[in-house]
């Protein structure tokens, strides 16, 4: 009976580890069709570039659109495009800036 079971467990661990380069392929080709997946991971000096150049002028492009905003708010109110305006303004730089991660090129965050 040992002999059985050690057949069958030899067996049974042969075709799950048979499994495993297929199941590493699409983790790696993304058969999920997400977007999010997609992106890989940037090289350093993407990240270095982001980090230095990019995410400061975002932070200051969205301190600017937050000031540019309170500034036209009574021309928004009276046109009723107060969102649409918040939006251009503030919320776009700033989920460039805080949502993305350092390197890549598409944001994160996918709720509007």
């Amino acid at each position: 009976m040992t002999l059985f079971r050690t057949t069958v467990t030899a067996m049974a661990l042969t075709c799950a580890f048979s499994v495993l380069p297929a199941v590493a392929q699409d983790a790696v080709s993304n058969v999920s069709g997400d977007p999010a997946y997609t992106v890989g991971a940037p090289p350093f000096y993407s990240m270095i570039g982001d980090l230095l150049i990019a995410r400061p002028l975002l932070i200051a492009a969205t301190v600017v659109g937050a000031a540019a905003f309170v500034v036209t708010l009574p021309f928004s109110a009276a046109g009723g495009n107060i969102g649409e305006a918040g939006k251009a303004l503030v919320v776009e730089p700033g989920k460039a800036a805080f949502v993305r991660c350092l390197g890549c090129t598409t944001s994160g965050y996918k709720k509007d």
